[in-house]
């Protein structure tokens, strides 16, 4: 393990970051990690990443002469992406993920891919218009009436709902099968979920909401 912290981080990636990107996770994450090319975008809101981890293909000369050395961590192999070499190497009670959505679609389905390969990381990523993080073994929410809530399995899982307008008790779910997308609440919802499989996908103005609940939710997987 890289990097260790009691309290929420904020993970930037090379990806597209909206103009308050940065200020919403930065304020529950005050530590800064950069997933390789991520680093560069930090310095240009004029940040210095506390690590750097990835195989560092991406950042420019100027920007790597900039960050001390014993902030960066190379790793070479190419077999995963650097938003899988940072999770695996972090260990904090939240990440906040910023600069991993965008205009490339492989990038993007890169990413959701990791999420569930490391079910222990509570780790949730903002985009333009979704926060996206895998559901914990139960999870609640004060969503209000018409609050899109959309649901993606990664795997075969099942679940139970409360507050949804079309609840998912008693449907297996594939992703070449039945999904959840374009539910919406009716009210305060509350999930469980059989497996570590689930991608609970909310608009990106419940990015806060959503953080507060994962740091505060039990049980874990």
């Amino acid at each position: 393990m890289i990097v260790y912290q009691k309290k929420p981080l904020t993970l930037v990636g090379g990806g597209e970051l909206g103009n308050n990107d940065f200020r919403r996770a930065c304020k529950i994450g005050q530590v800064l990690v950069a997933a390789d090319g991520g680093a560069s975008a930090a310095f240009t809101v004029g940040q210095i990443p506390d690590a750097v981890i990835g195989d560092l293909d991406s950042i420019s000369p100027n920007v790597l002469g900039k960050i001390p050395p014993d902030r960066l961590h190379h790793i070479e192999e190419q077999d995963s992406t650097d938003f899988d070499k940072c999770l695996r190497n972090l260990d904090a009670p939240l990440i906040l993920a910023i600069g991993f959505t965008g205009a490339r679609l492989d990038h993007q389905l890169a990413a959701l891919n990791v999420l569930p390969r490391y079910p222990a990381q509570r780790c949730i990523l903002l985009g333009a218009e979704d926060a996206v993080f895998l559901c914990p073994p139960q999870f609640s929410l004060e969503t209000g009436p018409g609050t899109r809530i959309s649901l993606f399995p990664m795997g075969e899982v099942e679940g139970t709902s409360s507050g949804l307008k079309w609840p998912i008790d008693g449907i297996s779910f594939y992703p070449d099968g039945p999904i959840g997308t374009s539910n919406e609440a009716t009210g305060p919802m509350s999930l469980t979920v059989t497996k570590p499989k689930m991608l609970l996908i909310l608009p990106q103005s419940h990015f806060e909401m959503a953080a507060k609940a994962l740091i505060e939710t039990e049980p874990r997987w």
